[in-house]
């Protein structure tokens, strides 16, 4: 066995399942769920992606207007269980950080005002506290 395959093998040893995506290994069943949920999102809940590769791909085997069919179809039940589960880890990881670098008097203004001219991490913030933190009861 090579030097690498051993390295490998020893620093996945007691982490099973594990799967190899490009250069990455991702072990354990929790991490790999994320990246899961992570490529489908990026897949098929990005416009841009699922338009130039994702639909394609998916519509491939298949002759029009079959194909375009299943490929939307592909694309509505994915966006439909990705609204149901709610947010993830990575939304509430992300919403902490760019929520406290808005809301938090720092010495410097420089990175809130630069996650400021991103319209949708504005959004996003909003969203969830709006969602989830806001008082309903009060209103």
């Amino acid at each position: 066995m090579s030097l690498a395959a051993e390295a490998f093998v020893s620093q996945m040893a007691g982490k099973i399942p594990f799967i190899h995506v490009g250069n990455q290994v991702v072990s354990e069943l929790g991490p790999i769920v994320q990246f899961t949920k992570a490529k489908l999102y990026i897949q098929w809940c990005d416009d841009a992606t699922a338009a130039e590769i994702s639909r394609p791909r998916y519509s491939s085997p298949y002759s029009w207007p079959l194909s375009n069919i299943l490929a939307y179809q592909k694309q509505w039940e994915v966006r439909r269980k990705m609204n149901a589960v709610g947010p993830t880890e990575l939304d509430a990881l992300v919403f902490g950080h760019l929520f406290t670098i808005l809301t938090t008097r720092l010495t410097s203004t420089e990175l809130a005002e630069k996650i400021k001219s991103y319209s949708n991490l504005l959004s996003f913030c909003r969203r969830i506290e709006q969602t989830y933190f806001e008082d309903k009861s009060s209103s």
